[in-house]
């Protein structure tokens, strides 16, 4: 009975899996497809031999403050999951710019080019030029956390305040992970379906949780697995765990100037080839909690704010402690 019962559990979780698999629509690889929440627009760069559309949206309150956020995304995500947040800024009379980075949602997928975050620094001030915005606050998730740093440590003038939620590059990996070239990334990334991005999106996103919501998120990813130009996508996206490897910012946090807000999810656990350390020191690795703390230290005159039960992603998972903390100190 019990066999008969366990096997019953097995298949109907299997075929969930592959029916979800099924059910994937395969998305365009500049997402021409997908209907962003708000207009998109696009400026025009030349980078390195290349000609490239960088993608954002501009999204004007109806009762402006006279302030601008710039929203900046994540390694795994597009501007598309700031629309909670956009919304609430908009209605609160904030202008919300959004860019989607090259190599990333609707922006040109290069076919060679070596990322830094320096450039795609410049590349979001080349969108704020454009739009003749002279200040901002700058708000960063994840690796858009570190992108955030760089150019508030490049455009000091500029960047009025900075709000970094669970940053990539609080730590340095380099000191504790073996290096991973590109081309292992690369191999990596082709085997990425939709079951490898729920499992890596629910342990560390989310804290082990899932919810019917963030399907939408990891449907993003997967599907693009299944379109014919994913080798070029899986390129960039190894690329750009290279730069995020090899370009820390923890050393320069001391330089940061402006007022700045760490907000931070407790259950956060994520660390850049942490399935590559020792044993021993993979429970170590992206101690949030830990590292939250610390850097806050570094910062002068930073503001923690901690959230419990929550993972990698507070404004998906808990946006209503998100919201409270990013407006009490937009309000400051």
């Amino acid at each position: 009975m019990i066999t008969r019962l366990f096997c019953a559990i097995f298949l109907t979780s299997a075929l969930n899996v592959c029916g979800q698999e099924a059910d994937l629509k395969m998305i365009d690889i500049n997402m021409e497809n997908v209907q962003y929440p708000y207009p998109v627009k696009y400026i025009h760069l030349s980078i390195q031999g290349e000609a490239l559309k960088m993608a954002y949206m501009d999204v004007h309150p109806v009762k402006p403050n006279g302030k601008t956020v710039v929203l900046l995304h994540g390694k795994n995500f597009n501007g598309y999951y700031w629309e909670t947040t956009a919304r609430e800024l908009s209605a609160n009379g904030f202008r919300v710019v959004i860019p989607d980075q090259v190599g990333f949602g609707k922006s040109t997928k290069p076919a060679h080019i070596q990322y830094s975050f320096q450039l795609l620094a410049q590349n979001t001030k080349a969108v704020l030029d454009s739009l003749q915005i002279s200040t901002a606050v700058i708000v960063g998730h994840s690796m858009g956390g570190m992108l955030a740093t760089r150019f508030a440590l490049m455009y000091p003038a500029f960047t009025e305040k900075l709000v970094l939620e669970n940053p990539l590059g609080l730590e340095d990996w380099k000191l504790k992970v073996p290096y991973q070239p590109v081309d292992d990334w690369y191999k990596s990334e082709l085997k990425q379906n939709y079951t490898a991005i729920k499992k890596y999106q629910q342990e560390y996103y989310y804290g082990g949780d899932w919810k019917p919501e963030y399907d939408k998120w990891a449907n993003l990813l997967a599907g693009w697995t299944i379109n014919p130009d994913y080798a070029k996508i899986a390129w960039n996206s190894s690329l750009t765990y290279d730069m995020i490897f090899t370009q820390p910012v923890l050393y320069e946090f001391g330089q940061v100037k402006c007022p700045t807000l760490l907000i931070i999810g407790q259950s956060d656990r994520t660390a850049i080839g942490k399935n590559l350390a020792p044993e021993a020191l993979k429970k170590t690795l992206g101690n949030y909690p830990a590292l939250g703390k610390e850097t806050a230290r570094k910062i002068k005159n930073a503001q923690l704010v901690e959230i419990e039960n929550t993972g990698h992603s507070p404004h998906i998972q808990s946006f209503e402690s998100f919201k409270k903390a990013l407006l009490a100190f937009l309000s400051q």
